[in-house]
């Protein structure tokens, strides 16, 4: 970067501002996070208040509470002036026009000519926030509009105006793509930006059609959430989220500015009227009935604006298209079927395509651009401009003109644009090694392999297996080393359990124990293959998944990473060497004269709780990542950086070798197992989940081993196998097991 950021401050401590700078935090950052004076003695109270409020939001605000002391609070009137000695300053107060004139005036006249300034506004003009300014300040200004909540939400739009430094452009770009995390939309200063603007005219779409067709909120949100590929939340969700009252005014605000109709079904603004404003008010489209002791979602009669128990929207016309794999594959299913489902699609998606490629060169200057605002702010999976060269432009126009609607120039410009990034993607490969239906090793140049899961869930079974296999013969031959990695919705969620209760319930006990040594062959292939192997977890990287990682090289990890040894919650044990791996990984992290029982007890507890990390600055203070793994805040660099982290372990690798683990016997064992039934006695575990420890901690300790000894770590293999053997079956393992797949959930019996 041509200017470093190595301080911010944060003016405003509302849920955005404060959110803002626990956002900082999390990437290392000291911020100062300043609010107006409060009346009294404690100038902070109202800062105070702010920040407690993001200590004690949820989701959680901070990766790491211990980074909570990178934020200093005060006030504007004792402590502005602090300002001077920031590399940058975000406001992000109330969406006032002149509230934020009065601020940046006096900004002007604090920070220093070398402080950039943004404003966090989301809707109003940049220019119209800095007019009165002088040319220094107006070339250190632009607007920087985060998403809520920070932390989550991936996009970031940037909104220069025509006096802002183009090196402040690019220092603010780098900074947040590579510190923050964020994906970067540069967006222009037009009424509601990119995200809002095309968000807010495809959500219009859908209600003024919910409306005509006269569907409830619920078939809506049915037909237009993950079915294709976009949030749970969906649309009216998504609008009580927000708020009623936000919605309806920005619709109306960016109608007003630009004469299109945009503005939200009449309907909404009688609920708004009538205080229905969503979450905030406790009811809009939704609302939440306890009185019948259990929780029940109620959906609003638009006639007579009660609320009824509709139960769970079932369209049959929609049960196989939810079958299909991909979004762009349900879409157009659905757009050659019959009934509400299909009739509602067609009538909204085209629309918000037309709508989309409209406002290229308008709010952003690509089509990637108005896509990835949507994608990274809204949390589509694919964007309306992807999507229609999915469909094909010719179809696109042929549904413009049946609508009579216009077609856009960007329909008619020549070759379609990329929709990938500079960086390494999965939509870019096209050199096939080999593959199967659960996992593919791609060539990705340099002679570096990357091995891809895209099994259901990322789930690692059989074929999986089959394909590491085949991926280190490979590799030995044609590469200098492995990447691990995708891009699904989390990095993998674990063994393929079902195989496994499959095989229980038929008893076959013989292909379980192959299918064990098959996963601890795999995964200590990884450890002790001539090439190095890199992972790149992300998201939920449980149970088998988490051992991959465990035993690569290096991980390369999105800093949101939620990853544990969870198979205790199906009722066996980590056995593809997990449970070996925490106990090596815990002697390792013990000071030197430390009791060598603390490192059993660490982890028997992470195992026997199958503890999770929330974040991956978690997993590394659990052990469950190495103070060596690399964390990276933006999950679109990771494959990248495991590629190139490929090649720099592969000058000179060396391979390890195997290791020597110390086991402490009996009294160990004895030691866990008092602490155990204590917990059972006292009502915490039942007297399976004490048998399930019981025999987690027998492996840790060595098996029957009357005494602390070392041996090899194939010893502890070994009574990992035996153990997983012996747990799979019992009838309340095979009970828990198909509990999981049945309702995705953890049964306690």
């Amino acid at each position: 970067m041509s200017k470093m950021i190595r301080s911010a401050a944060v003016l405003g401590a509302g849920t955005m501002g404060a959110g803002i700078a626990a956002h900082l935090a999390n990437a290392g950052v000291p911020v100062l996070l300043l609010d107006i004076a409060a009346d009294g003695d404690d100038k902070n109270a109202i800062v105070k208040k702010g920040w407690e409020r993001a200590l004690k939001a949820k989701p959680a605000s901070l990766m790491d509470k211990g980074r909570a002391h990178l934020v200093s609070l005060g006030n504007m009137d004792e402590d502005f002036d602090k300002l001077a000695d920031v590399d940058w300053v975000v406001e992000a107060i109330v969406e006032r026009l002149d509230i934020k004139q009065q601020l940046h005036e006096r900004l002007e006249k604090t920070t220093t000519d070398k402080t950039i300034v943004s404003s966090n506004s989301s809707g109003i003009p940049m220019g119209l926030q800095i007019k009165g300014r002088g040319d220094g300040f107006k070339k250190r200004f632009l607007g920087t509009h985060f998403f809520n909540p920070p932390r989550y939400l991936h996009l970031l739009e940037l909104i220069p105006t025509s006096h802002t430094d183009p090196e402040v452009l690019k220092c603010i770009s780098e900074f947040g793509d590579k510190v923050l995390g964020k994906g970067i939309v540069v967006a222009h200063d037009v009424p509601g930006f990119a995200a809002n603007r095309v968000g807010i005219g495809c959500m219009s779409r859908s209600m003024q059609v919910m409306m005509e067709m006269g569907l409830s909120p619920d078939v809506v949100d049915a037909l237009t959430g993950p079915l294709v590929g976009r949030p749970k939340s969906a649309t009216c969700r998504t609008a009580d989220l927000s708020g009623l009252d936000i919605c309806t005014t920005v619709a109306k605000n960016i109608q007003d500015a630009t004469g299109e109709q945009v503005a939200m079904p009449d309907v909404l603004n009688k609920m708004v009227e009538k205080g229905l404003l969503g979450e905030k008010t406790k009811a809009g489209f939704y609302k939440k009935d306890k009185s019948s002791g259990k929780t029940k979602i109620l959906t609003i009669n638009f006639d007579t604006f009660e609320y009824e128990d509709n139960g769970k929207v079932r369209l049959e016309e929609i049960n196989d298209i939810r079958k299909l794999p991909t979004p762009v594959e349900r879409i157009k299913a659905l757009l050659e079927s019959d009934g509400q489902a299909g009739e509602f699609t067609r009538q909204t998606l085209f629309h918000q395509i037309h709508y989309a490629a409209g406002k290229v060169g308008v709010v952003a200057d690509t089509a990637a651009d108005v896509d990835n605002s949507l994608k990274w702010g809204f949390g589509w999976e694919i964007g309306p401009l992807e999507l229609a060269e999915e469909l094909g432009r010719d179809r696109c126009k042929e549904e413009f003109k049946k609508r009579g609607l216009d077609i856009p120039k960007y329909f008619e410009s020549g070759e379609a644009p990329s929709f990938g990034t500079a960086l390494l993607s999965t939509r870019d490969f096209t050199k096939k090694v080999c593959g199967n239906e659960d996992a593919t090793l791609w060539d990705v140049g340099d002679d570096v392999a990357l091995l891809e899961f895209h099994s259901k869930g990322n789930s690692i079974g059989a074929k999986t297996l089959a394909m590491f296999d085949q991926a280190h013969e490979e590799v030995l031959k044609n590469f200098r080393g492995m990447a691990i990695g995708n891009e699904g919705q989390h990095f993998c969620a674990g063994a393929d359990i079902g195989m496994i209760l499959s095989l229980a319930k038929d008893q076959n006990f013989e292909e379980i124990r192959k299918a064990c040594r098959t996963f601890q062959g795999m995964t200590c292939r990884l450890r002790y293959a001539p090439f190095p192997v890199v992972s790149a977890p992300f998201g939920m990287t449980l149970g088998g998944g988490c051992e991959v990682m465990l035993y690569s090289d290096l991980d390369i990890a999105h800093a949101e990473l939620y990853t544990g040894l969870v198979e205790v919650g199906v009722g066996i044990l980590p056995a593809g060497g997990g449970t070996t791996e925490m106990l090596i990984r815990m002697n390792e992290r013990l000071v030197k004269g430390a009791d060598p029982f603390t490192a059993v007890q660490q982890a028997f507890e992470l195992i026997a709780m199958g503890t999770v990390s929330t974040s991956a600055q978690h997993a590394q203070q659990l052990g469950l990542l190495r103070p060596t793994d690399r964390i990276v805040m933006n999950k679109d660099r990771i494959l990248q950086e495991a590629k190139d982290a490929v090649i720099r372990l592969s000058d000179g690798y060396v391979a390890p070798t195997p290791r020597k683990v110390k086991v402490l016997g009996e009294s160990a064992f004895a030691n866990l197992c008092t602490g155990a039934h204590g917990m059972m006695l006292a009502g915490f575990i039942t007297k399976y989940e004490y048998h399930l420890a019981e025999t987690i901690g027998r492996v840790l300790c060595g098996g029957e081993m009357n005494r602390a000894d070392v041996v090899d770590e194939s010893v502890l293999l070994e009574l990992e196998e035996e153990a997983f053997l012996q747990l799979s079956g019992q009838e309340k393992t095979q009970e828990r097991l198909y509990h999981t797949l049945t309702t995705g959930k953890t049964l306690r019996n």
